[in-house]
């Protein structure tokens, strides 16, 4: 018997990432606070890491949101993430840089803020 915790989810949520399986790393996120599983940045990254490989941008930005309202903590992986999937989606840096700029009324866009752009690396 396999318990299904955070560390469990994670695995199969990061699992989802390295295939580009982004509705099953969302399905499994809605899963685990069904089941009251913590949801923790580990967790977060890949399911926003897959939303960029499947070229969802919008719902990577939309779990960046998820994060705040969960008081989640964001990292460099996910503001890399969240970024490179609004670049694979066509937009430039500018636009990036706008869509950042109007969701700085959540916690994790003042937290990314200070991040380094995937170019500036």
């Amino acid at each position: 018997h396999v318990e299904l915790d955070t560390i469990t989810y994670s695995a199969a949520v990061s699992a989802c990432e390295k295939d580009g399986q982004w509705a099953t790393a969302l399905t499994l996120l809605v899963e685990m606070a069904f089941v009251s599983v913590e949801l923790d940045t580990i967790t977060f990254n890949a399911a926003v890491g897959a939303c960029e490989k499947g070229g969802k941008w919008a719902k990577a930005l939309g779990l960046l949101v998820e994060m705040s309202s969960a008081r989640v903590d964001v990292d460099t992986t996910t503001c890399s993430a969240a970024v490179g999937a609004c670049e694979k989606a066509g937009f430039g840096h500018k636009q990036v840089e706008l869509i950042v700029t109007n969701l700085a009324r959540t916690n994790w866009a003042f937290r990314c803020e200070n991040q380094k752009h995937p170019s500036e690396k």
